[in-house]
């Protein structure tokens, strides 16, 4: 009986694994095209039951991991090792192999997500728990995939060697940055229901205490 239960396990999850590749491009493209209408996708499919959230797309944790994954697998292939698992003094002391690199990338850049959410939470003036932080936490990890995206393409092509490789990888980088600051400003303006300046502080802000903490974090490991 227990071994019916494992092969049924399996199957749930071959399929589940699978299916990863229609709904990661699917999700993607989404987000790319009307990352606000996603962000707000995310809120409505909370309210619904867990066997039917996400059922069109991946979730947005999900779809943050295996965007950063996809970042790391066109390192690999593009421009080799990254230098934080060859070295070992500092983060590379702790990162060994791949898989503690990509999990040490998730961490780091599911920091902006909970920061953003925790900023909006603080600004409706509502006691700060796991209730009201969900629904933004999610919805920013819809906002956060692809600025993981292009800042991983950015750093890659920065590594080449040709100046107009590093040129495009620094513009790359500064239209990552405008995208998401803009996502935001116009995020928090929704959700607050306050004029853009308003939004813009409230943006900026965040970013700040984001920033921070990624480079407390940072410092902690070095």
């Amino acid at each position: 009986m227990d071994f019916l239960k494992l092969i049924q396990q399996l199957d749930e999850l071959l399929y589940e694994v699978m299916s990863w590749l229609v709904f990661y491009p699917v999700t993607l493209w989404r987000t790319l095209r009307h990352p606000l209408r996603m962000m707000d996708y995310s809120d409505a499919e909370l309210g619904d039951p867990a066997e039917r959230q996400y059922s069109d797309t991946l979730s947005p944790p999900l779809f943050l991991l295996l965007t950063l994954v996809l970042s790391h697998a066109l390192e690999l292939s593009l421009v080799g090792q990254s230098a934080v698992v060859l070295d070992k003094t500092g983060l590379g002391g702790l990162v060994d192999d791949d898989s503690t690199f990509i999990l040490l990338r998730v961490a780091f850049f599911s920091i902006f997500p909970l920061v953003m959410a925790a900023r909006l939470v603080r600004a409706r003036h509502v006691k700060l728990d796991r209730v009201p932080l969900k629904p933004p936490f999610y919805s920013q990890c819809y906002a956060t995939a692809p600025f993981a995206l292009m800042v991983g393409l950015s750093s890659i092509l920065m590594r080449l060697e040709a100046f107009e490789w590093k040129l495009a990888g620094l513009m790359l980088l500064v239209f990552a940055l405008l995208w998401f600051g803009t996502l935001q400003i116009l995020w928090f303006a929704q959700h607050l229901r306050v004029r853009y300046r308003r939004a813009a502080l409230h943006a900026s802000r965040a970013m700040v205490e984001g920033v921070v903490a990624f480079s407390l974090v940072s410092l902690a490991f070095a």
